[in-house]
């Protein structure tokens, strides 16, 4: 599971990756036979190191409690983390995540959940920390860069990630994923670009309910990264999407602004455009841009969001990336192409392009 030491000493290959989403806005459950058929059918956008889904709830019995998935080279990286899991949660259940074998998944790490609750009586570190995801937030961070070969993959309530070096369907055998059944599924296919391929840099990363998959190549990492570190947010992941995962949690749990307004920070017009617009847009887009220019993701992408209350899909400022968005019944569906989509379902309400820029927002209804 280890990332290779020289990582930056990797040497880019042709852009790939493929991505797939789904959403039953009534809350039905899909099966997971459905994005990992979806995914099969995208086999050839990946090469075989990094494939990996999310899905939304999977664990109704325990809602309220935040699920853990670890990844861990070995046990001794296991029991470390779980030593510091139990100075700061209450363990509700702790087993391992079900597996079974795969030919073509070699030397997967241990994988675990833990069912975690905050503990009233907060350590002494923790005082401070007023907001229950802060904390949360802050011992993800924690373990993730102070336990030697372990590390936090996925952390919300009633949600799962499931990932690692393979293709997608290999991911899915391995974790058993036709078992499980969701409202939100998300899924990638990974084809390496500037990182290597290693089980923790697999898509999809997250923070909290927060999810992302992402088909295309941050540019701007590095200035994304340096301001996530300003805000206590520390990237150990070595893969350009780790900071998305992280912006979306500092935009709009932290301050407060909506995924529309996110998205605008994400991927807004140029200037040129900025100059020409009414003088009420011209405002909120320089004021934004001023705000947070260092958020501004750079370099051509598709990303799929997820979270407990819907599915956002966006494309970079000048689409240099496919995505497709398709409607059938209460159900919406979004892919890198539409074969994967008519796969699973044939006969669709409506397809179409979203144009460069402009977010599509599905919610969850009440």
């Amino acid at each position: 599971m280890k990332a290779p030491e020289r990582y930056y000493d990797f040497q880019k290959d042709i852009s790939g990756c493929g991505i797939f989403g789904v959403i039953h806005k009534k809350k039905g459950l899909i099966n997971g036979e459905v994005p990992i058929k979806a995914m099969a059918c995208m086999h050839d956008r990946g090469n075989g190191l990094g494939g990996g889904f999310a899905a939304y709830g999977i664990y109704p019995d325990r809602a309220d409690l935040y699920a853990f998935h670890l990844m861990c080279d070995n046990q001794a990286g296991l029991d470390a983390a779980e030593e510091v899991l139990k100075q700061y949660f209450t363990i509700h259940a702790s087993e391992p995540i079900p597996t079974r074998r795969v030919l073509s998944v070699k030397n997967p790490p241990v994988v675990w959940r833990f069912f975690l609750k905050p503990l009233k009586d907060r350590p002494q570190d923790m005082k401070e920390v007023l907001d229950e995801k802060d904390y949360v937030v802050s011992v993800v961070m924690k373990i993730n860069s102070g336990v030697p070969g372990a590390f936090v993959f996925s952390s919300g309530k009633n949600m799962g990630a499931f990932k690692g070096v393979g293709f997608p369907e290999d991911m899915a055998d391995f974790f058993r994923l036709e078992e499980y059944d969701a409202y939100i599924w998300t899924g990638h296919n990974r084809f390496p670009t500037n990182t290597p391929g290693w089980w923790g840099g697999a898509h999809p990363f997250t923070l909290l309910d927060w999810s992302i998959v992402h088909n295309g190549e941050i540019s701007s990492y590095g200035i994304n990264r340096r301001f996530l570190c300003e805000h206590n947010y520390i990237c150990t992941l070595m893969t350009d999407t780790e900071v998305v995962a992280y912006l979306l949690d500092l935009l709009i749990r932290k301050h407060g602004l909506s995924k529309e307004m996110a998205a605008k920070v994400f991927a807004p017009p140029f200037w040129d455009e900025i100059a020409r617009m009414p003088e009420e847009d011209r405002e909120l887009y320089t004021t934004l841009r001023a705000v947070y220019g260092p958020a501004l993701l750079n370099g051509p992408f598709a990303i799929l969001v997820a979270d407990n209350t819907g599915l956002m899909g966006l494309n970079d400022r000048i689409k240099l990336r496919p995505l497709l968005v398709a409607e059938k019944d209460d159900m919406v569906f979004m892919s890198s192409e539409e074969s994967a989509v008519r796969l699973v379902c044939p006969e669709l309400d409506s397809v179409w392009m979203p144009k460069a820029g402009e977010p599509v927002i599905v919610n969850l209804e009440a």
